[in-house]
């Protein structure tokens, strides 16, 4: 019986956790995307198991834009053709259809990105959903550009080659880990950018990830001599 109350107990402080902390919540199932993401992609009705979890993530997401100061009209404006386009292509496979429901997801997560940068720099006090909102941040700045690529990648096949692996069209888990790679300025690893566009996408993508390095650092720096000069 002991047993099951301590069990208990842990279970409800992970809900309250997760409930009361919506940015640890988007963290949590981004990086458990990461790790299911690559079982996805060879499992049978991994286009479907695809697309629920990508929705579950733009639910999570359209919540922490309600908290911030941003208009949560325009993150519902593209979620909602997001949702119908990946239904769609779920059931009746199209190019046409991907590219158009990765660039609007693109653009829902660079409007996310905003967003929860705007939330953050909304005050003067770092609480604790705000200090999970700058690791969460990085995740949908990564999702982004990964989108970003996945529509070069649609568009014009072998826009980006790798190392390892054949055929000419990159998988998601290629462009994830190549968008991952890139924003963190740990380099290109095995998967490079080929045409002018790519590459174009590839620069940006690195522009932003040293911007919010930058942004991070220059947050926690302001805060801590806000931190000071109050006591």
């Amino acid at each position: 019986m002991d047993r099951l109350t301590r069990s208990s107990c842990k279970n409800g402080v992970v809900k309250a956790t997760l409930l009361g902390h919506p940015s640890a919540a988007l963290l949590l199932v981004q990086l458990l995307g990461v790790v299911l993401y690559p079982f996805m992609e060879t499992a049978a009705g991994g286009r479907a198991a695809f697309g629920v979890f990508g929705i579950l993530v733009l639910a999570i997401a359209l919540r922490m834009v309600r908290r911030s100061p941003w208009l949560t009209g325009v993150a519902v404006a593209l979620a909602v053709p997001i949702v119908a386009l990946s239904v769609a292509n779920v059931l009746a496979p199209e190019p046409g259809l991907a590219a158009l429901a990765a660039a609007l997801e693109s653009a829902f997560y660079f409007y996310a990105t905003g967003s929860l940068i705007a939330y953050m720099l909304q005050d003067d006090v770092a609480t604790t959903d705000e200090l999970f909102a700058v690791a969460a941040t990085f995740t949908l700045l990564a999702w982004a550009f990964a989108y970003a690529f996945a529509v070069c990648e649609l568009l014009a096949p072998g826009s980006f080659a790798a190392a390892a692996g054949s055929g000419t069209s990159r998988t998601w888990m290629e462009l994830l880990f190549l968008s991952f790679t890139i924003l963190s300025g740990v380099g290109l690893g095995d998967v490079l950018p080929l045409t002018p566009v790519a590459r174009a996408l590839v620069m940006l993508a690195e522009l932003a990830g040293l911007m919010y390095m930058a942004l991070v650092v220059a947050r926690l720096i302001g805060l801590m001599t806000h931190a000071r000069r109050s006591n």
